[in-house]
């Protein structure tokens, strides 16, 4: 047996930078989450409202300049304990200094927004408050709200119909036809589509919506039997195969479209994504200025009443608490350096894209992560966490901090431009293009070779399904 021992070099990520890497690479909303429930389960962190500690050397105060050459050393800076006369001068003073301090800022009695908002409905709270209203005996009802109960979130019925009459014990056992009855009954409730088994079934129940007598047979039949077609805008073989116009064709279909595939979702939450900017870019004086939205910075400090309570009393047996001390503390100087990095990445991009804000989408350079890196002096990797999912304000819009950076494409006289400004070439073209001739992908290239862009037709045609914007053929029907 051959027995050797090999020498090895692997990196490895200490237990604060791990903590650090996985901050940075949070969105603003995921980011305030997890900082309020750290704030929930450390009990050696409290939030800071910046009136009595502003001067504390672990708040955290944000402004222009306020993170430039931030310090992120292990072990913080202690703040003495008064003691005196008119001092805090034991423990049992220390805590009831700061009980008291808290009964203050929870006994205002205000009514919270939170008090005020209305109760949300679900999709089955909705059916089982139809099914409660209409004159159905027991056993049907039960029934139906067995259905109802096996309801996904889009309003789809994903579970066979045999399967449930596993769930309900009756006397006499319920049967298939049972069940069967049950369905139909659930799905003659609104939203219409509700309880459907499929997409051309949730169609189907809603087609009673078309007022046009022909239109709705013709529905029926391109829902029942040409369904891919549908999906595919396939008008033409639609219109070759039901010996109908083109033009009646796609009318039809644009009815289609405005039914709702996904009934359920009209009574799920009403809560909104809604996107929160990082950083906010004003001109000032002629000057832009990019700063952090306050919005987003949670003020955090540590509790110096506890900390000092706990590290006078502190004994071996005392490790979970230790553990949760040096917690707060990384969490404290890894907020610091999430916004310091956000900014300094920040600040650097508006550098190189002013044109963008001055001018538009067509002013934009091309931008690559290693330029940002090396103005910052971070690592690219660090540059693409701080991007993702980050967002910017500006005068023309909110956009991700990724939208700045596009690769260099080189025209035939040397001069590069990014794919950004070939995107708002190419949206200005067909935003100026005659209503009665629009202008295919082909002209589109032609037209930008002509002032000196190199682009394939299918990176046109890429670019303006980016843009949203329809086919010529689609574009021509529309204005037809």
């Amino acid at each position: 047996m051959d027995v050797r021992a090999d020498q090895r070099q692997s990196q490895t990520l200490s237990p604060r930078l791990q903590q650090a890497v996985r901050l940075l690479q949070m969105s603003s909303l995921d980011f305030g989450l997890m900082v309020r429930d750290t704030l929930g389960k450390n009990p050696f962190l409290e939030p800071d409202d910046g009136a009595d500690d502003a001067d504390a050397p672990e708040a955290i105060e944000v402004s222009d300049g306020a993170m430039d050459g931030a310090s992120f050393n292990d072990e913080p800076e202690r703040v003495p304990v008064e003691v005196g006369d008119g001092g805090l001068e034991s423990d049992r003073d220390l805590w009831h200094a700061d009980a008291a301090a808290g009964n203050r800022q929870a006994s205002d009695g205000d009514t919270s927004a939170l008090d005020l908002m209305k109760a949300e409905d679900s999709l089955t709270m909705h059916l089982h408050a139809q099914l409660n209203t209409m004159p159905l005996g027991e056993r049907d009802l039960t029934l139906a709200h067995v259905v109802v109960e096996s309801l996904d979130d889009d309003g789809y019925l994903r579970t066979p119909l045999n399967e449930l009459l596993d769930c309900v014990a009756l006397d006499p056992p319920a049967t298939l036809a049972d069940m069967q009855i049950a369905l139909k009954l659930v799905q003659s409730l609104e939203p219409a589509g509700v309880g459907a088994r499929s997409v051309g079934e949730c169609l189907e129940l809603q087609l009673h919506q078309i007022e046009c007598e022909e239109q709705r047979a013709i529905a029926r039949t391109i829902v029942g039997e040409h369904l891919n077609a549908l999906a595919t805008r396939d008008t033409a073989g639609l219109a070759r195969q039901l010996g109908q116009a083109p033009a009646c064709i796609e009318r039809v279909c644009d009815r289609i479209r405005r039914l709702d595939p996904r009934p359920g979702w009209r009574w799920g939450s009403s809560h909104i994504p809604y996107v929160v900017p990082d950083v906010i870019v004003k001109k000032i004086r002629g000057d832009w200025s990019v700063q952090l939205n306050p919005a987003v910075v949670p003020r955090v400090k540590l509790n110096q009443v506890y900390v000092d309570l706990f590290q006078r009393h502190r004994t071996s047996d005392d490790s979970e608490m230790g553990a949760h001390l040096q917690e707060a503390r990384w969490t404290v100087r890894n907020v610091e350096q999430r916004f310091s990095t956000i900014l300094d990445v920040a600040q650097a991009i508006m550098k190189r894209q002013r044109h963008f804000l001055e001018y538009g989408p067509m002013a934009m350079k091309p931008l690559g992560l290693r330029e940002i890196a090396d103005e910052v002096g971070v690592h690219e990797s660090t540059v693409s966490r701080v991007t993702n999912n980050k967002y910017m304000a500006t005068p023309r819009g909110v956009f991700e901090l990724k939208h700045f950076f596009s690769r260099a494409m080189v025209s035939p006289n040397g001069l590069a431009c990014s794919g950004t400004a070939i995107r708002g070439l190419i949206q200005d073209l067909i935003l100026a293009e005659s209503t009665g001739e629009p202008l295919s992908d082909a002209e589109i290239t032609r037209q930008l070779a002509q002032q000196g862009l190199s682009v394939s037709r299918r990176t046109v045609t890429k670019y303006r399904q980016m843009l949203h914007i329809e086919a010529v053929g689609r574009r021509r029907r529309l204005n037809a």
